[in-house]
């Protein structure tokens, strides 16, 4: 097997730079010299003549040859300035271009090596180079958030593991000893501990799916009244043993349509609503509504809960993200549940934000989706807030 070829060196940038400049300099050499010697001897040779010099006398022989001397000794000398000129222009331009190249190639490189905390210095070095410098940071900013997202994913992945595993451990090691009898309340929790998993593998599933594009909608229309009802009814339970208040706002725009897979943006809300419920204390109000925004109809979900940090909010659709590590596993849910809405968002052409005061203020999640100009029938529905 032969092996594969070693690009061949290039020349620097200060090499490339000086032969441009030198071929520009030769070519138009070589036009001025040419179209003196065509033009320039004919056009003088005739004003010798309108002085009424004879056109075979020694005089303006001698002359010519020394007009065309001189232009030739002019050209020289102009092409050896020129060239000598271009060179120091490009020695300038080479060095001052060659500090912050060498800067980004070792950011680079350092970035492919792993070190994502690698930046360059924005040192006024040109417009197009600190355009290029600020891009390259923002790219390293992402690969950065990107490897802290892995890393903070793994370690919460290890941990929503680790507790259904160590309590089916526990059970196993019990039942082998005969310390722990298999009766209604140990299949109880070996049922759930299992269901947990099994619920946290479908829902990384169901993720990857989305964001991979390989998920399958049931697309019609459906009013947003429709959506938010379906949502609301199925939560009202849970929402009155908490004794915290769920209500609908009415306005016009729930009459707007989408189309959409109601079974999904169902589930969307459904994660949103009990998001709203976890971090909503007894005594509290989550409230449902729609309004419109040029073509897109938007559903929100507002808590007056516990809210969010504003240094929290770009991550709160990450997986497996907590805004508090501190904070009862049970009681603040996988994680994943919001990673998932936003990829079933995403997947209707649509987007999904979250703000908030800050903490104690309460949060809003809202879901914009493209309006439907028509119906299955024909028929326009786009009414106005």
């Amino acid at each position: 097997m032969s092996r594969p070829r070693r690009p061949a060196m290039h020349q620097g940038l200060a090499t490339r730079i000086l032969i441009g400049q030198t071929i520009v300099l030769l070519a138009g050499a070589l036009t001025v010299g040419l179209v003196a010697a065509v033009v320039g001897p004919r056009i003088f040779h005739d004003h010798l003549l309108q002085t009424g010099h004879p056109a075979d006398s020694p005089e303006v022989v001698h002359i010519e040859l020394a007009y065309r001397d001189a232009s030739l000794i002019s050209l020289g000398w102009g092409l050896l300035i020129s060239v000598v000129a271009a060179a120091a222009v490009t020695w300038v331009l080479a060095r001052l271009l060659r500090r912050p190249l060498n800067e980004l190639t070792h950011a680079a490189r350092e970035l492919a090596r792993g070190h994502y905390a690698a930046r360059v210095a924005i040192a006024g070095s040109g417009t197009e180079l600190d355009t290029l410098a600020a891009a390259f940071n923002v790219m390293a900013d992402r690969l950065q958030g990107v490897e802290d997202t892995r890393r903070r994913l793994l370690s919460d992945l290890a941990h929503e593991l680790r507790t259904p595993i160590a309590t089916l451990a526990a059970y196993h090691e019990g039942l082998t000893d005969g310390v722990i009898d298999l009766g209604p309340e140990a299949r109880a929790v070996l049922a759930e501990q299992t269901a947990r998993l099994a619920r946290l593998a479908d829902d990384i599933e169901e993720v990857s799916r989305a964001e991979e594009g390989r998920l399958l909608l049931d697309r019609r229309p459906v009013r947003a009244a429709e959506l938010l009802a379906a949502a609301a009814d199925a939560l009202r339970e849970p929402y009155a043993t908490k004794g915290v208040h769920l209500q609908l706002e009415t306005s016009r725009a729930l009459e707007a349509v989408v189309e959409v897979d109601p079974t999904r943006i169902g589930q969307v809300l459904t994660n949103l609503l009990s998001n709203a419920l976890r971090h909503t204390p007894a005594g509290g109000t989550v409230s449902l509504a729609a309004r419109r925004d040029g073509p897109e109809v938007v559903l929100t979900v507002r808590d007056d809960g516990e809210g969010i940090p504003t240094a929290q909010l770009p991550h709160v659709f990450e997986r497996f993200y907590r805004g508090d590590s501190a904070r009862d596993r049970d009681r603040s849910g996988s994680g994943i549940g919001l990673t998932i809405s936003k990829a079933l968002v995403d997947a209707h052409s649509g987007s999904i934000t979250a703000t908030s005061d800050g903490p104690g203020r309460g949060a809003t999640f809202s879901v914009s989706l493209p309006a439907a100009t028509r119906t299955h029938r024909g028929e326009d529905h786009t009414p106005t807030a």
